[in-house]
């Protein structure tokens, strides 16, 4: 579950909404008055959701989107309608009177967009380096050489065995040149 910033000018608002977040399941919910300090309060948390008002003391809440990195979502609740606002990427708009289930849908669905996000990422596999391929090219040309395998087979082997030895294949290559030149 990622961090949430709720910032309004009014302090019993932002806490207000804070207390909902939390009986829900929400945890990690902080609360500040201005902009600059929920900009600073993002730095911090990495990722998450903001959730702000249309006018702050010290900005609009397009100042602090522009400020946001890309690992976050912002939640706008305002008493404007959405037809006197320009739609905006990356933001989401609530109207007063506030509902309470919208409220907690949109933030489970941001939550959700976030965790997808980061873990798309994170299954992006990395991008090897040439020093890194040319180990594993000459790996399997080893293999290819002494054990009479094919490249994919000399390929499948390496990947095998990192994978049966909680090892990556750059590692499980060099350890298969060390062994066959020991020889």
């Amino acid at each position: 579950m990622s961090g949430i910033i709720v910032v309004f000018p009014k302090l019993e608002d932002a806490q207000s909404i804070k207390h909902l977040l939390v009986r829900n399941g929400h945890s990690n919910v902080v609360c500040c008055t201005s902009g600059a300090k929920a900009i600073n309060m993002a730095d911090n948390l990495g990722e998450g959701i903001v959730i702000s008002g249309y006018r702050l003391p010290d900005m609009l809440y397009r100042e602090i989107r522009e400020n946001l990195g890309s690992h976050f979502e912002m939640l706008l609740i305002t008493s404007l309608s959405r037809e006197s606002l320009d739609e905006e990427p990356g933001i989401a708009m609530l109207e007063m009177p506030l509902k309470v289930r919208e409220l907690l849908n949109s933030v489970e669905m941001m939550d959700t967009n976030i965790y997808e996000r980061l873990n798309k990422k994170k299954r992006k596999p990395g991008m090897r380096s040439p020093e890194e391929q040319q180990i594993i090219n000459e790996a399997k040309k080893v293999l290819m050489e002494m054990n009479q395998m094919t490249e994919n087979e000399a390929h499948r082997y390496i990947q095998k065995s990192a994978m049966d030895s909680g090892r990556n294949m750059v590692d499980t290559a060099s350890m298969i040149l060390s062994i066959m030149y020991k020889e």
